[in-house]
């Protein structure tokens, strides 16, 4: 029987008016403020109508026109409320210098991103550990990205996309449909273990490895960004893949010093000897632990760009095909006609369209569509001769994309032109020595700009190279370009992402 109260209302109804005039109170407090009691000294903050969900949808659809949408409405410099906390966006040359180039003193990427990597590349590496020894891995890694070694790898990587062409279901036959993506995700995987980290992890990747990265890739995901504790079944198969990944790598690392002398012949040339053999400044080898957790950082962060651009690279091809038709005539001018034999390090150098494809690539779809830092001290940020305060409750944020794709920078920033880059030498020598204020920071800038740039257009190019010389790529009927999802931690294809492949004739 329903309990009535004296005045002739429910008492569930009664119940239910004090949580909903509270949260009513809320929201017309949180309009107000917006509305009548802004703070000027900061910057304009983006109007929402809920507390703590803010922006957080709207951004969350698609950055990049969010991005563009306020630019166009408040300038180089706004705020927006992102899952209950202010982020304030620094667009434009000065905006990506302010937040990229500030000191560690002022702003840190650790107290952002910490939570979300601790748990899949382990202690003290990256974010784990103090900015100064975090640029002493860096370098460590540099060094490891030698011009001879270099040189080395693109032998490797043809052997291991063509290994994988020829055992791969999706290319039996002369033509036929594959998935883009996973595609990618396989070869630049395989390519950068097998040239990094020496023929040991390669095969250890044929025999599962490859699935346990998998599991540890499925676990970047934006719920783990913001409370990756969370007792997840993504996050207890996240954990269980980091020890066995960590304990291939030193099992390894036992075995080739257990082996000794023999053992440096054989690994002289990958990355996990030469940690082995490396020392801090203050003269502290690099712990085992160490090593092994840098060789899972490294792999992770690079394959996850690499398999992006390489996704983007052949949806874009497969639209163009003038563009396939020059890319495969300038292999054969300058290689000859067997890739393999004739390809070296100068493979870059000597298909400069390939790379042309792989920049205009990176500038339409930059795997890092947002970077945040928060704010250890007040900073003060000036545009169009205006100052704002951001105060350490904020979350900074820098979005190179933005500039990337913005007509005052490139002509028709939406086209995707390869052959835009044959004219803009003086643009690229300029955005060298201006650093961060470069229009075009697809590997960032300052203390965290990626060691990998040049291993990066390595990689790319001849994977570019090797699929063009063997296949032609059409879309599927009745598709283009595909959107991009935003989903994901990295921007990527929506899927199903597929092409048709047919096998190029041997001209």
């Amino acid at each position: 029987m329903m309990t009535i109260n004296p005045t002739g209302t429910p008492v569930w109804a009664e119940i239910l008016i004090i949580p909903i005039a509270l949260i009513a109170l809320s929201i017309a407090r949180h309009i107000i403020q917006q509305l009548l009691f802004p703070n000027k000294d900061e910057p304009p903050l983006v109007f929402s109508w809920l507390p703590f969900i803010g922006s957080t949808i709207d951004y969350g659809i698609d950055p990049y026109k969010f991005y563009f949408k306020y630019q166009k409405k408040y300038g180089n410099i706004f705020s927006f409320v992102l899952v209950g906390k202010k982020h304030t966006v620094c667009l434009g040359l000065e905006g990506n210098n302010f937040v990229l180039n500030s000191s560690v003193s002022e702003i840190s990427a650790a107290d952002i991103y910490r939570g979300l990597t601790l748990p899949i590349f382990g202690k003290d590496v990256c974010y784990d550990c103090s900015p100064a020894k975090l640029m002493e891995q860096k370098k460590l890694l540099k060094y490891s990205l030698t011009a001879d070694k270099l040189d080395s790898f693109v032998p490797v990587f043809l052997d291991v996309m063509q290994n994988y062409v020829e055992h791969a279901e999706d290319f039996q036959g002369n033509e036929g449909v594959f998935d883009v993506v996973e595609c990618m995700a396989v070869t630049t995987i395989f390519t950068a273990a097998a040239s990094l980290q020496g023929k040991e992890v390669r095969e250890k990747l044929d025999q599962g490895l490859a699935d346990l990265y998998h599991t540890l890739d499925l676990s970047f995901i934006p719920i783990n960004f913001y409370l990756p504790g969370l007792p997840l079944p993504v996050n207890r198969r996240r954990d269980e893949a980091h020890k066995k990944i960590a304990a291939i790598y030193t099992n390894i690392i036992n075995r080739r010093r257990a082996l000794g002398g023999e053992s440096a012949r054989e690994a002289d040339d990958d990355m996990i000897w030469s940690l082995m053999r490396s020392t801090y400044k203050d003269g502290t080898p690099v712990p085992d632990h160490e090593i092994a957790n840098l060789m899972i950082g490294l792999l992770m962060a690079g394959q996850h760009n690499a398999y992006s651009v390489g996704s983007w690279i052949l949806f874009r091809l497969a639209s163009r095909p003038d563009i396939q038709k020059a890319l495969y005539q300038e292999q054969r001018e300058a290689l000859g006609t067997d890739l393999i034999i004739s390809a070296r390090r100068d493979l870059v150098s000597k298909l400069p369209l390939h790379k042309m494809v792989v920049r205009e690539t990176l500038r339409l779809h930059d795997p890092i569509h947002t970077v945040m830092r928060a704010v250890k001290v007040p900073l003060t940020f000036t545009s169009t001769s205006r100052s704002y305060k951001i105060p350490t409750s904020h979350v900074l944020i820098s979005a190179p994309g933005v500039t990337a794709q913005s007509a005052e920078y490139f002509p028709e920033p939406d086209k995707w032109e390869p052959r835009r880059w044959e004219a803009m030498t003086d643009f690229l020598e300029r955005g060298e020595k201006r650093g961060a204020m470069s229009a075009f920071l697809p590997f960032g800038a300052g203390r965290h700009r990626c060691v990998g740039e040049e291993f990066a257009y390595l990689q790319l190019c001849t994977i570019i190279a090797y699929m063009v010389r063997n296949f032609v790529f059409r879309p599927m009927e009745g598709e283009g370009v595909p959107k991009t999802d935003y989903t994901a931690m990295l921007t990527r294809p929506v899927l199903p992402a597929r092409l048709q492949w047919e096998k190029r004739s041997k001209e």
